[in-house]
């Protein structure tokens, strides 16, 4: 994409109403603006590091053996009076009334949703487990939304179902998604850590959040160095399977053996064991959350299956869910500085800038348009008559993990300046050796 012709909105000054970091930098980089309380148009540079969050959750979701599927955002509201949940949800649900005065609801998670689909379809032992998975918009009418995308009312989240015949079979699908959590968020290049927590108005028994490590996080979290250690490995490359219930058993132990606790949770009496080497300390934001709950809602809505034995078995159920939308202020949050966004590589809008220092020198722009060729889509082409000193800060603000500075005594030369976003570093290089080390 061409700087001089692109929808990116940036802006010197910071907005009044953004308290936090992420929330002032995806408005000066044009990321997203609002358009109502709560609510968000997310612009081109935001949309694709959305998507690109959307596709590291699809695959590691797919990869666990997840089925996506998509349920609409209007619900209809007999489905949470089955479940008992219509008149406890609270104000947060925004509840609407059709043209025929039928009682809907826009939707602020699915389980109620996703059960009515299953008992519509499975009828035996034989075609579980089952575990269903969409990527889609949903609502909660916070009273008093804030800090931008990271407590909104409108957001994009990953929820996945989980359907067994038995407690241990529910216990297997929820290690294999906290595996495919940790699989996740370390792909984005976030130390994530899971901690117990508790299941709010969902309900269920076994519930972990999983927290990421900012300095401006929402919550106070201590851990122990063994989480700083572990390589969660990807799917079809070593480490722990899917498909083996010891290793996702080794794998959860070392998950929930561990010292890790917010400070609602935390143990002062747990931590003091602790050797002091090992204690961390920090502030955290929740970006997942999974919950086992049993047939909570498979009892309540009266779904059956035929056992082995041909008796009718309510089945198991589980929930997992994944704040794609608020993963972008939360890795914001925790890769940042005084000049603006750090983005992981793996989920940068580009993976690299190219900075023509003097637009109209023959040298410079040959030298340029041939990069921009090679990298096509991957590469945001700063091609602005500005000033140097614009287009470098407009490319630190916007977070590009790679920058190519094309000037033209290097451009003479048949050399340009590579520098990495994250640690400051340049080097001069020739235009082969940048493409190959930005890949």
């Amino acid at each position: 994409m061409r700087l001089s012709r692109s929808f990116i909105p940036t802006m010197k000054e910071t907005p009044a109403e953004a308290q936090i970091a992420s929330h002032r930098l995806m408005l000066r980089a044009g990321l997203v603006r609002q358009t109502s309380a709560g609510i968000y148009a997310w612009l081109p540079l935001g949309y694709r590091v959305l998507r690109n969050i959307e596709r590291i959750v699809r695959e590691e979701q797919n990869a666990a053996g997840a089925q996506e599927l998509l349920m609409p955002t209007i619900q209809s509201a007999e489905l949470w009076r089955e479940s008992g949940r219509y008149d406890d949800y609270g104000k947060e649900m925004l509840r609407i009334r059709d043209r025929h005065d039928r009682d809907m609801l826009y939707g602020p998670t699915n389980e109620e949703m996703i059960t009515d689909l299953f008992r519509q379809s499975v009828r035996s032992y034989r075609e579980m487990p089952q575990i269903l998975y969409h990527i889609q918009w949903k609502f909660r009418d916070e009273v008093r939304p804030r800090f931008g995308v990271m407590r909104g009312r409108e957001f994009l989240m990953k929820d996945a179902y989980s359907f067994d015949m038995d407690h241990a079979g529910a216990v297997v699908s929820y290690r294999k998604m906290m595996l495919a959590y940790m699989r996740t968020f370390q792909r984005m290049g976030l130390k994530a850590i899971p901690m117990v927590a508790d299941t709010g108005p969902i309900g269920g028994d076994l519930s972990h959040e999983f927290i990421i490590l900012a300095p401006t996080g929402e919550s106070q979290v201590y851990y122990d160095a063994a989480f700083e250690e572990v390589d969660y490995g990807s799917s079809g490359s070593g480490g722990f399977s899917y498909e083996d219930a010891g290793d996702l058993h080794r794998f959860f132990e070392l998950m929930t053996t561990n010292y890790a606790a917010t400070d609602e949770k935390h143990d002062e009496a747990k931590w003091a064991t602790i050797a002091p080497e090992r204690k961390r300390e920090g502030r955290g934001i929740e970006v997942g959350h999974i919950f086992y709950f049993g047939t909570r809602y498979t009892k309540a809505m009266g779904v059956t299956v035929a056992g082995p034995d041909g008796k009718p078995v309510c089945p198991e159920m589980g929930s997992y869910g994944v704040g794609v939308s608020r993963l972008v202020g939360a890795v914001i949050e925790a890769s940042h500085d005084a000049a603006g966004i750090i983005w992981p590589d793996a989920i940068a809008p580009f993976k690299a800038a190219i900075l023509n220092l003097k637009r109209g020198d023959a040298a410079c722009d040959a030298l340029c348009e041939q990069l921009y060729a090679r990298f096509g889509s991957a590469a945001l082409y700063d091609d602005r008559d500005d000033r140097a000193g614009v287009k470098f800060a407009d490319a630190d603000l916007l977070g590009h993990p790679w920058q190519i500075v094309v000037g033209p005594r290097g451009a003479a030369a048949g050399k340009v300046e590579l520098k990495r976003r994250a640690t400051g570093e340049r080097v001069e290089v020739t235009p082969e050796e940048a493409l190959a080390r930005v890949g």
